[in-house]
Parts: structure tokens; sequence; C-alpha cells
């Protein structure tokens, strides 16, 4: 069976912080964002989700993880600005945290896709197989990278193909797009029911049967490594998350 350990000395303890961005709705992020939550904390960090989705979906699946025995993961509500509170307040993480999983929503204003570039790490993108959502998402990426600029954000951004099924066309006319902009297509996620019911359970799917779950987390690896490859501050003797082992 395969599963994902951590490396006790060469775990850190900074703080880094990873974005799901789509402005087009369907796309998974919120699928995407449980599952990135629920593997890091199974793998030993201190994680926390940032919704600032106001269907708050994230925080539904949090809600059912509070009763499943695992690893806690720490939710904070961020899709509406609250009174009397300051915001940098309502958005503090826990002091030990780790790693933060940021949930955005579909149509996401200027103000919050500012807040949410501003804590951000690393962009991860998912993306639909259908040409409206890759022209969508095209234009999308502009805007990004226009806000990125205005910002001076230098950080790493890559995208997933979300939601596959087979005999799907290949995504050509974006890969050619992000070529041009140096942007990495990472990985092919299958439209799989099992991600249904991890979610039902409020877990991952690496918290399933790992033979049940074999092609999902076989997916899942040119993501996993492209995170921890491109995670600032992580070198060869800090923050070197996830490595698969045989047990």
């Amino acid at each position: 069976m395969t599963i994902y350990r951590i490396d006790e000395h060469v775990k850190g303890k900074v703080m880094q912080s990873i974005l799901l961005l789509n402005a087009k709705g369907g796309s998974g992020k919120t699928t995407i964002a449980t599952n990135l939550a629920s593997l890091y904390a199974q793998a030993g960090f201190k994680t926390a989700v940032l919704d600032y989705d106001p269907q708050g979906s994230s925080h539904y699946w949090g809600s059912l993880r509070e009763n499943c025995g695992r690893p806690p993961v720490h939710l904070i509500d961020a899709s509406h600005k609250r009174t009397g509170i300051t915001r940098a307040f309502q958005l503090k993480t826990p002091p030990d945290t780790e790693r933060v999983i940021i949930d955005t929503p579909a149509g996401i204003s200027r103000d919050l896709l500012r807040e949410a570039v501003d804590r951000a790490d690393m962009i991860i993108i998912p993306v639909t197989p259908s040409p409206i959502d890759i022209h969508a998402t095209a234009g999308f990426v502009r805007e990004l990278m226009l806000t990125l600029k205005t910002r001076a954000r230098n950080i790493p951004i890559g995208i997933i193909a979300n939601r596959t099924r087979q005999k799907m066309p290949i995504y050509q006319p974006l890969e050619k797009f992000l070529n041009g902009l140096n942007i990495p297509f990472l990985a092919s996620l299958s439209d799989s029911d099992h991600y249904i019911d991890a979610s039902a359970c409020g877990i991952g799917i690496h918290e399933m049967d790992a033979k049940l779950t074999a092609q999902e987390r076989s997916e899942w690896m040119p993501l996993i490594q492209w995170v921890d490859e491109n995670l600032p501050h992580a070198t060869s003797t800090e923050n070197l998350p996830l490595r698969a082992a045989a047990n």
C-alpha cells in the first residue's frame, strides 16, 4: 500500500499558502482545496482552509470532518467582512499553522482577488475540459497576470485539468496559451465518484482505501511533486512535505 508521510527532520514551521482560483464556476476548486487540506493534515501539517466562497462548501466539508476522527483542519470564513473586528483579525490563522489552502468563489471580485493573491505563495487554477471553460480560463489568466504585475508578485502558477473523462479532447489551445506565459499544465484529474464519497465524509481521497483510489492517487502525484518543488522557502533541509513510501 502507498501512503504519504512527513520526514520529521525536514518538516518546517514556515506558513505557506496555496490559492485555488478560477472565475468560472464548476471547475472544482473546493474539491481540490479540501483534498489538498486533508492531504497535508494527514501528513502531519497544521492546516487551515481560508474559505472565500459564500456557498460555504469547504466549511460544510470541515463540519463533517470534525466527526470522522481524522487530523483536524481549521476553517476560516473569509466570504464576507464581519463588523466589529478588523479584517486581519477575521482572517488570522492559529499561530502554529503551516499550510493554508485558500478556496475562492466563482466570479471573484477584483478586491477579493487582490486580497487572496496577497496572501498566496502559490496559485493553482483548475479548469474543466469544455471549450467555453478553456476560453474563459485563458481570459481569467490574463487578468490574473495583470493583477500579479500590479501587486508586484512573482509566484508559481499551475493549471489542472479537472473532472476529465475518457476520450475527452486534449487541451491544446489552453496549453499553447500557457506555454507563451511559461505556466505549466500540471495534471489531469478524472471525474471520479470517489471524490464525492470522500467529500460526503469530510475526508480526502488520500484518506480512503489506497487500492480503491489507486488511479486518483496516481493522477495527483505530478501535482504534489510540483507543489513540493515550487513552494517558496522549501530547501533540501526545510519543508519537504510529501514523500511516497511503501508500507
